[in-house]
């Protein structure tokens, strides 16, 4: 008889996350099978051969694949289990897809995805053969490619998967959303005859039947997809790619919690591509000496690019029109002369964030989340963009019965409707969370890149990953949208979201113009993003880290506790803080910083409140030592290396 610790992707009521079962077949570490549990049957992965237990185990059922998870796999559930301190069965559950023990017909479509087509790749250019050259030479575990806008990464990427694949080893193309990223999947399906894709949009037998794919597969294989196709099956794992490697999706917040780049760097090589890479990360890649930076555009171009900053504080600039600047106006007038096109962006949808009553203050809050609704005026109806509640646009308001109801501020829709009115023979595309799943940029960026649109507007699905060759005019709206949010990454995601954005059009294409519409044009971070100077953008805000004790300076801790009154989540967040510095007096712990209890940024729904404690260390060994000691109850809510605090 043979024993073997199994960890099932089922949760149990048990401190350990491993259990003992029997087999009279020999297995292998990384089998899946299916075991009792309870008074039910579960799914469980084989992670270790042990010796007869002094108590009586249960057999195991059967062995659902003959082919192991590789090893690699393994190691890394292993490892994000006692990293993040989430449970080994939510890690497994993630690590494997829906319905797996459903029997599945074979496929009767292509489920490689192929568009091979053996397309010619451009030359590599000096500064991309360099680049390569480095990357490959540099010892370093995880390096980053600070790639500027238009330097051609997708270049780089496509020659070090050819490299790897001569090696015999797979890799994993970590894209962030695999709609916003269309462009460069195609190029990747142009150029290799066997690319496997995982995302949201397949069903739940596609991806099962992908899976396998992945799993049975004796050749190299290139898998790309969001953050969980770093769970892909594949043997030879030689290296992972992640583009716009600063994207928030990255980071999964719910269990298991974790982001996908720490989780990359322990499975095996991995590049982090981006033109603005993460604070932290950029300043742990060069301790390491680990950056490899493509600062040229890939197209050798003698086309301009003019950049302009405009106060919206100035109304005799907005004579024409109240939300779009005049130079602005003119400007796309100019590229709809030309044929060409013009990219209006706004990082909020929507016609109004803000319905009031101007009478008795009166404000529209969803009655779940207790957040304000945001108006849709092509519907009419207010809409909660947390849980997607719609709500009737009140005639009159319902306090005081006034009818002195106003809607503040403006979103992606407004925008349209305005450009609607200053040009009407012009063909408007509107892409952001709202627009239809058939119309979004994905679906029809072949009819965008030959200039079927005169004018895109829409949020932050505009600026990442796509090619606009035909753009002529860029207007950011509002560019300071994004730094009032109390959160220390606040500046950083705004610098992000402008310069790519700013990306769009500075890519030696057309002559362009770029104008960014501020209240704050003095403003750092506007000033560094309309410069694209990442270099001052880094030592500013690194400056500012080290001042606040935050990452990449600290290790952060967010504990949330939410219960149904206010009374008892004070009393309860009271309990806790007074817990941590006994904790951290009884180890002598040092370097901990530990907020007082503050409600958090969203601290009442309808389902109770919500406070938060942050607490920092110098040594993420004592955030931990700390965590293990503190009551696990329902109420308690963690997350460690929080990329935001709100």
């Amino acid at each position: 008889m043979n024993y073997y610790l199994i960890a099932p992707a089922k949760s149990f009521h048990q401190s350990e996350n491993l259990l003992t079962y029997e087999s009279e077949t020999p297995l292998q570490i990384g089998h899946i099978v299916e075991i009792p549990l309870g008074r039910q049957n579960a799914i469980g992965v084989v992670v270790k051969k042990t010796k007869k237990p002094d108590f009586t185990t249960k057999p195991i059922n059967n062995i659902l694949y003959e082919t192991p998870l590789p090893e690699h796999l393994i190691k890394a559930m292993l490892w994000l289990t006692d990293y993040y301190r989430c449970p080994l069965s939510s890690v497994v559950q993630a690590a494997l897809p829906r319905g797996i023990t459903k029997k599945r017909r074979s496929a009767t479509k292509d489920l490689a995805n192929t568009l091979f087509s053996s397309k010619s790749q451009n030359p590599l250019s000096k500064s991309q053969r360099r680049a390569i050259d480095e990357i490959e030479a540099n010892p370093a575990n995880t390096v980053l490619l600070h790639g500027i806008t238009g330097s051609g990464k997708t270049n780089i990427y496509i020659e070090l998967t050819k490299h790897q694949l001569e090696l015999g080893k797979s890799i994993i193309l970590l894209v962030p959303e695999i709609a916003l990223t269309s462009q460069l999947v195609q190029n990747f399906q142009y150029h290799f005859k066997d690319v496997i894709l995982l995302h949201s949009e397949q069903t739940e037998a596609t991806r099962h039947l992908l899976w396998q794919k992945a799993l049975e597969a004796d050749t190299p294989q290139i898998i790309i997809g969001p953050r969980s196709a770093l769970f892909a099956p594949v043997k030879n794992l030689g290296l992972i790619i992640i583009d716009e490697a600063h994207e928030p999706s990255y980071h999964q917040d719910q269990n298991p919690k974790y982001s996908a780049l720490r989780l990359a760097s322990q499975m095996s090589k991995t590049i982090l591509g981006t033109a603005t890479p993460l604070i932290s990360d950029y300043y742990i890649c060069k301790q390491h000496k680990a950056i490899v930076e493509l600062d040229e555009l890939a197209i050798k171009s003698n086309k301009t690019t003019t950049i302009k900053l405009i106060d919206f504080k100035d109304r005799a600039v907005f004579a024409r029109n109240r939300l779009i600047s005049t130079p602005l106006i003119e400007s796309i007038q100019q590229s709809l002369d030309n044929h060409q096109q013009s990219l209006i962006f706004h990082n909020r949808r929507g016609s109004a964030p803000l319905t009031i009553c101007d009478h008795c203050g009166w404000e529209a809050l969803c009655e779940n989340c207790l957040l304000p609704l945001v108006l849709h005026a092509d519907k009419f109806q207010l809409r909660c963009h947390t849980c997607g509640r719609n709500y009737p646009v009140p005639t009159a308001c319902p306090e005081c019965k006034n009818a002195s109801i106003h809607h503040k501020g403006f979103g992606t829709k407004l925008i349209e409707e305005e450009l609607k009115k200053l040009f009407p023979q012009a063909k408007i595309g509107r892409f952001d969370a709202d627009t239809a799943s058939n119309e979004q940029l994905d679906k029809v960026y072949t009819e965008v890149k030959n200039g079927s649109y005169d004018i895109l507007v829409g949020t932050q699905m505009l600026a990442k990953g796509f090619d606009f060759p035909n753009l002529s005019t860029l207007g950011v709206v509002q560019a300071d949208a994004g730094l009032n949010l109390p959160d220390f990454s606040a500046e950083e995601r705004s610098y992000q979201l402008i310069t790519q954005v700013i990306g769009r059009a500075n890519r030696g294409h057309q002559n362009s113009r770029i104008f960014i519409q501020t209240f704050r044009p003095n403003q750092e971070i506007i000033r560094f993003a309309s410069q694209a100077n990442y270099s001052e953008f880094y030592d500013y805000l690194l400056s500012k880290r080290q001042m606040a004790k935050l990452p990449p300076y600290t290790f952060l801790l967010k504990l949330s506790l939410s219960y149904k009154t206010e009374k008892a989540t004070v009393a309860n967040a009271q309990k806790l803080f007074k817990n941590i510095n006994q904790i951290v007096k009884k180890d002598q712990l040092q370097q901990i910083s530990i907020t007082p209890p503050m409600p958090a940024f969203h601290e009442h729904e309808r389902s109770g409140y919500t406070w938060q404690i942050i607490v920092k260390a110098k040594s993420r060994k004592d955030l931990v030592k700390i965590f293990d000691q503190l009551d696990k109850s329902s109420y308690l809510h963690y997350d460690f290396d929080p990329y935001t605090l709100l």
